[in-house]
């Protein structure tokens, strides 16, 4: 077992939860400290895909930990250098447009703000329905920052949502890797 801390950071996305959660199993079977965090949305908000409560119990059960679930739970991370690399799965275009602006008003972006102070990777695994309209400025913006590695996406249904991004959460664990060696997995634009 790896050694490296991850911290996994859930945000909306609701759909996409499945995917995230196979990927976050792949990920206790190679990292063995990984620590939950989930959105204030994600951790209360009952869904058609799923009840929160059910979520949480999931993360828990994968990871032995309880989900991290307000800011100052997660506000630590940074001074105490508590992971060496973060994952937000999936990070939604909320969440995106927030750490392009540097706001940290959610549990995911203080995450994501303490992590940084520290100068290790976070990676991004998105799932945004205008990531190529209103979005993709800030998506733009995220990839030439430093300290930020996307897990490689593409337009996830071009005739129904034109306008929508999703990583392939398959290759999460390929990114992680990659990101805890400075580099970003390419291709970082799939064809759909």
């Amino acid at each position: 077992m790896r050694k490296e801390r991850v911290g996994f950071a859930m945000c909306g996305s609701f759909c996409t939860h499945a995917k995230v959660l196979e990927a976050l199993k792949g990920l206790t079977e190679e990292y063995e400290t990984i620590i939950p965090i989930v959105s204030e949305i994600t951790g209360s908000t009952d869904t058609r895909f799923g009840a929160s409560d059910a979520l949480l119990k999931r993360l828990q059960e994968l990871t032995g930990r309880e989900p991290l679930m307000d800011i100052p739970s997660v506000e630590p991370i940074g001074p105490k250098g508590l992971l060496d690399v973060l994952v937000i799965a999936p990070a939604t275009g909320n969440t995106l447009a927030k750490l392009a602006a540097g706001i940290t008003d959610t549990t995911v972006t203080m995450a994501a703000k303490a992590h940084l102070r520290n100068g290790r990777p976070v990676v991004i695994a998105m799932a945004s329905n205008d990531g190529l309209s209103a979005g993709a400025k800030n998506i733009g913006e995220l990839l030439v920052r430093k300290n930020y590695y996307f897990v490689p996406f593409g337009q996830d249904s071009a005739i129904l949502k034109p306008c929508s991004l999703m990583a392939d959460f398959t290759l999460l664990p390929q990114t992680v890797d990659a990101a805890l060696r400075g580099e970003q997995l390419q291709p970082v634009l799939l064809r759909s």
